[in-house]
């Protein structure tokens, strides 16, 4: 059985994420967190890192929106050198941001891929939806303490999908031993 909080993959950053790697998961749409996934919270608009990674996501086929729970001003000012579909306040962990991603690009959840920073909104909003939930380290930021707090919370987590992938490569060593 899925554990809801656990990620599918993890990242160091979004720099390592390829439209290849999207692509052979069968995923067709990306739902994008910003602040401390894109950006700190104290950028107010991408790098242009930051938008040479969505055009490269872009030119390879892929359809690309930001989901963010902060303020449509904070959102639409981050968008406008971006041009993406949008949604404000979108109250993750809901299933919403998923949802409208599906409606607008015309896609099945499991087509989508949920990129953030956070077990306990961006990840458990990919895997309530039955979305690939992609989790990044979040970029470094001086964060108060709720989100230090939060933090500490989500360990147990990225323990556990540490463990699980540890568990995936012994397996796959054992198969290639075995069929040698």
């Amino acid at each position: 059985m899925r554990n809801l909080f656990v990620p599918d993959y993890m990242f160091a950053d979004i720099y390592k994420i390829t439209p290849e790697f999207i692509k052979s998961l069968g995923v067709r749409a990306l739902v994008l967190d910003i602040d401390n996934t894109l950006v700190t919270y104290a950028v107010a608009e991408p790098t242009p890192e930051v938008i040479a990674w969505v055009r490269g996501m872009q030119e390879s086929g892929l359809s690309l929106s930001i989901a963010s729970n902060n303020h449509g001003p904070r959102v639409e000012k981050f968008n406008e050198k971006l041009g993406l579909y949008i949604m404000c306040e979108s109250g993750k962990p809901s299933r919403k941001a998923v949802r409208n991603a599906c409606a607008h690009f015309g896609v099945k959840p499991q087509e989508v891929a949920v990129i953030g920073d956070q077990i306990f909104t961006d990840v458990l909003c990919a895997s309530r939806a039955g979305a690939v939930a992609i989790l990044v380290t979040p970029i470094p930021y001086n964060e108060n303490l709720f989100f230090r707090f939060k933090r500490v919370c989500e360990k147990p987590f990225i323990r556990a999908y540490r463990k699980r992938e540890e568990k995936k490569l012994k397996a796959q060593d054992k198969s290639k031993e075995n069929s040698k």
